[in-house]
């Protein structure tokens, strides 16, 4: 009796069970990128899920050692890529050891171990930098959205609640503050319109996607991050201006829709930004000079000018300093101010001298986002999303490693693409 009996070539096989194995790691790696974005939330009670202080406080830190063991889970080798923007993270580390050990507190320290896990974690997901399918940009986004739907969500259980500061949008399902909100609102949006620009969403998607973060920005009345949000946009477009039709064409609409709301709705415009303020206040930006001056006249002896009082919670007095600068200043001194610099610094100069594309207007949009963002709002001298932009950054601006096959939906590896009957063995 004779019978049909179906082969598969080994080598399909292995393909197939290498593509498998991507699929796993990329989902390890994916969640481990959700926790660090977790670990960068506070908590604060109030919020609509009234958990308990410690426990809603416990979620958040308790995020970044399982981040550490996804990491290590997807590359248990501990193989990394050496890379400059992570050495001067790693510069920071230093200087918070070596300011705990001037005079440890425990604050201070928990807070270095912190910022020492966060760094490390980092280091182990850089050999998934460069990739093609632009892996963690798009887990990245995700994380943004979801945030965002957060915040959406609260909005429409509770309304009041979630304008309740000054009519201010602020997210209640998890407590996030109207910067904070905004911040993420800015990214997801200029980074879906540079996508869009580069023909790598659709139109729909990102109608639907600007739309809904447009709307959260504005609602929250940010300067700063509508500010940073246009700066990032010009310079990601120009830097595609010559090369995409796109661009040009919508340079072209936007400088004529400029013109035209200035000329129509430019009180609405200044209203909207003046958020009921007084001139003193604009000037003032809302009371923040008041904050950098206590910050500068606080009295340090010669090493804490150097390396800084040790981390903290970025606050004077109990008052928030918001300046990237002087909060890395006041906990990391001058080499903490200098090293900060150095890193935007460098990721300017690495996108330079990148070939045009959609990499490097990414790359070039979210460092000009942080770049405008760090002089009135925390940044990165500490574990924040802020650090997380600049990571993405960074893995956007090196080379894809060489030999390496990546397998994605939309492209399968050329070897798997055979005739249906290559995988049909002889009738026996």
């Amino acid at each position: 009796m004779q019978g049909v009996v179906l082969r598969r070539r080994p080598g399909v096989a292995a393909l197939r069970s290498a593509e498998d194995r991507d699929r796993v790691t990329r989902r390890k790696v994916g969640a481990a990128w959700a926790l660090l974005f977790f670990n960068t939330l506070t908590y604060v009670p109030g919020g609509l899920l009234h958990l308990p202080s410690h426990v809603g406080k416990v979620l958040p830190q308790g995020a970044l050692p399982l981040a550490l063991l996804l990491a290590l889970a997807a590359n248990p080798r501990g193989r990394f890529r050496p890379n400059v923007f992570l050495c001067l993270l790693g510069l920071l580390c230093l200087d918070t050891v070596i300011t705990v050990a001037g005079g440890p507190h425990f604050g201070e320290s928990y807070r270095t171990v912190r910022l020492i896990a966060y760094v490390a974690v980092l280091w182990l997901l850089t050999p998934w930098w460069g990739r093609s399918d632009l892996l963690l940009l798009r887990y990245h986004l995700r994380c943004l959205y979801v945030a965002l739907g957060s915040v959406l969500l609260g909005l429409l259980v509770s309304p009041g609640k979630a304008l309740h500061f000054d009519g201010r949008l602020a997210g209640v399902v998890w407590p996030m503050a109207a910067t904070q909100v905004a911040q993420y609102a800015a990214v997801a949006a200029g980074l879906t319109i540079v996508l869009w620009l580069a023909r790598l969403l659709t139109g729909r998607i990102t109608v639907i996607g600007v739309t809904f973060a447009i709307a959260l920005l504005l609602l929250t009345h940010t300067r700063t991050a509508l500010a940073a949000l246009v700066a990032g946009l010009l310079i990601a477009g120009l830097s595609l201006f010559t090369i995409n039709a796109r661009v040009r064409r919508v340079f072209a609409v936007g400088v004529a829709t400029m013109s035209l709301a200035v000329i129509t709705v430019s009180g609405v415009i200044v209203t909207w930004l003046a958020r009921g303020q007084s001139t003193t206040a604009l000037t003032g930006l809302t009371g923040r000079t008041d904050f950098w001056a206590l910050v500068l006249n606080t009295p340090r002896t010669k090493f804490q000018e150097f390396f800084g009082f040790g981390l903290s919670n970025a606050s004077i007095n109990g008052l928030p300093i918001d300046s990237n600068w002087l909060s890395a200043y006041m906990q990391e001194g001058l080499f903490g101010v200098v090293v900060c610099a150095v890193v935007l610094v460098w990721l300017y100069v690495l996108a330079f001298f990148q070939p045009r594309g959609v990499r490097r207007a990414l790359a070039l949009f979210l460092i000009a986002y942080c770049t405008l963002s760090s002089f009135t709002e925390d940044s990165f001298t500490n574990v924040s999303t802020y650090m997380l932009h600049l990571t993405v950054a960074a893995s956007l601006l090196v080379a894809p490693l060489a030999g390496r096959e990546i397998f994605t939906k939309a492209q399968r590896p050329a070897q798997d693409r055979r005739p249906a009957e290559d995988l049909v063995g002889n009738v026996t």
